[in-house]
């Protein structure tokens, strides 16, 4: 036989946790159609000789919705060997809506998800090619994209759909609950894979405003999941809220006989060692034939933020509050942020999670005092003789506001971390691609996974690791073509040094419409991505140019048309 392309000589890891094998892969017509022995000659081939041979990796928890319209790589996924991506998590996105409901959408993504309304409005542009979600979904399989795409339909676009401006003020009426379960359906028919929700009190988008799925009864969570219950197809993927406990998702995963996947269970969420509860209940859970799974994360959750913005904080009321003043009455914030009394709030009235968050926040830039840059914001205000939390507001005050910190959150105690990814009822996930792109950079979590858990930690064997990138995840989420590295599959395959794989050091960049800036990662030890039998990626440089034709596929449904 004569292949397109071979990979010869690797160790094929090929995502079912078995153990690796050394051999070659052919491939042809963007099919794998030899795993083991490739005997014949190849257009193109591949020495692999010393690397590992493996399946694309598959990240369930992006929120490329709206830079999947100018960016057709979807960077930085596939740097880091990414070559299937879920989009709509959390319930966000920017289908259906209404040409009156653009901004505010905009303003939600920008508030919510931390991303840039200028860059937003300039990518998108003022006619979007689309209104509803299945007219969202044919825009983006038109236009084409390096990776392939699966897409959740997102509760809080839907919600401002049918209700308006009201859809953050209260529940929904009887008939706006039938006219959203007639547009689920309409959108699993169209080809999404499930249900994107939230009900985080995190979650507030513009003026300060609860998120739309926030308002959301347990009964219509219900109604909407019921859909997919009839349809025999999909699963619920919620950020987690006391509206709509593990209990209430247990209750609808066995009455639809629908998996619910919730965001997100990380160290010190709970306090110290409260993780343990949740995964004893995961465990309850499925016993109880509920498919219930915790997403996790394998990193630390780093956010950088500024005091203009400071998303991490809005989970304490009187934080909230002032972001609420603040959008009323500009100025309101250097106010507070200048007034001692305030100041003593952000160190005395915090919630558990934020006690001494000072002990873990770098000053990441401060142009009115770069000698600092990169000190830990305790040890900077030891030099400096000052209180760490005054030292933080002088400095954002003396920056515009604009002086950045950056904080380990949670999942920073890595004992904690290595009992939540190896626990047999989690997904690792949370790489929240696409959001959040000034403040964090998880989009490495896969080859932070292979070179940090792997190994230096040795907490997973290679062909573990490479398991939970690939073939569960795929599987969790009803994508049924991708996963595997076996005969017949799409040619999704990733060729990587396991001694060198790895993320590198964050850097800031400004690549994003309007000039805006992101952090990203380059990888190291990524030898070559294949997407569909066609090389994308090769020594950490792009083959493919953003207008080319594009080989990455919409997955309607979980697979490939």
């Amino acid at each position: 036989m004569s292949f397109d392309l071979k990979i010869a000589g690797g160790t094929i890891v090929d995502g079912t946790g078995k153990p690796g094998f050394v051999g070659d892969v052919g491939i042809k017509g963007g099919k794998i159609v030899a795993v083991g022995k490739a005997d014949g000659p190849a257009t193109h081939t591949i020495d692999a000789t010393g690397k590992i041979v493996s399946p694309g990796f598959v990240d369930v928890h992006t929120h490329y919705d709206a830079q999947i319209l100018w960016d057709r790589m979807l960077s930085i996924s596939p740097w880091h060997g990414v070559t299937t991506t879920v989009i709509g998590n959390c319930g966000f996105g920017v289908a259906p809506t209404r040409a009156a409901h653009r901004k505010l959408i905009l303003q939600t993504l920008e508030k919510v998800e931390g991303m840039s309304l200028d860059a937003l409005q300039e990518g998108l542009g003022e006619s979007w090619p689309f209104e509803t979600f299945p007219q969202y979904l044919d825009a983006v399989e038109k236009r084409g994209s390096a990776i392939n795409v699966a897409a959740l339909f997102g509760h809080t676009p839907l919600r401002l759909y049918v209700m308006g401006e009201e859809s953050t003020e209260r529940a929904s009426t009887p008939d706006e609950l039938a006219a959203m379960k007639k547009l689920m359906r309409e959108a699993m028919e169209a080809g999404a894979i499930g249900f994107g929700t939230s009900v985080s009190v995190s979650h507030n988008g513009y003026a300060g405003k609860p998120v739309p799925s926030r308002q959301a009864t347990p009964e219509e969570m219900d109604g909407l999941v019921s859909v997919m219950g009839e349809m025999k197809r999909g699963l619920m993927q919620i950020t987690i809220g006391r509206e709509f406990s593990t209990r209430h998702m247990a209750e609808v995963s066995r009455k639809y006989q629908v998996p619910v996947t919730w965001t997100a269970l990380l160290s010190y969420l709970y306090g110290p060692g409260g993780h343990r509860k949740q995964l004893d209940l995961a465990a309850e859970q499925r016993k109880s034939g509920a498919m219930v799974i915790p997403q996790v994360s394998c990193r630390p959750l780093n956010f950088e933020f500024t005091f203009a913005e400071p998303f991490i904080f809005d989970v304490m009321p009187f934080m909230n509050d002032l972001a609420k003043a603040d959008s009323k009455s500009p100025g309101a914030r250097l106010r507070a942020y200048a007034d001692p009394v305030w100041r003593e709030k952000l160190r005395s009235e915090v919630t558990p999670l934020f006690q001494k968050w000072w002990d873990r926040v770098v000053i990441a830039w401060a142009p009115s005092a770069r000698e600092l840059e990169e000190m830990p914001l305790v040890a900077a205000a030891a030099k400096l003789g000052k209180d760490p939390v005054d030292l933080a507001l002088d400095l954002a005050l003396a920056d515009d506001l604009q002086a950045r910190f950056r904080m380990a959150v949670m999942n920073f105690d890595e004992k904690e971390v290595a009992e939540l990814i190896t626990d047999p009822n989690t997904i690792i996930a949370l790489s929240d691609a696409g959001a959040h792109a000034s403040q964090l950079c998880d989009a490495c979590y896969s080859t932070y996974l292979l070179g940090h858990w792997v190994r230096d930690r040795k907490v997973f064997t290679l062909e573990e690791a490479v398991h939970n990138l690939t073939q569960r995840p795929a599987e969790m989420f009803g994508i049924t073509d991708r996963g595997l590295l076996a005969e017949g599959r799409p040619a999704d395959i990733v060729v990587f040094d396991a001694k060198t794989v790895g993320p590198g050091p964050l850097k800031r960049v400004h690549d994003m419409p309007a000039g805006a800036d992101r952090l990203v990662s380059d990888a190291s030890g990524i030898d070559a991505v294949i997407v569909n039998g066609t090389l994308i990626r090769r020594d950490n440089k792009d083959v493919f140019a953003a207008n080319d034709r594009l080989p990455g596929r919409l997955l309607r449904g979980g697979k490939a048309a």
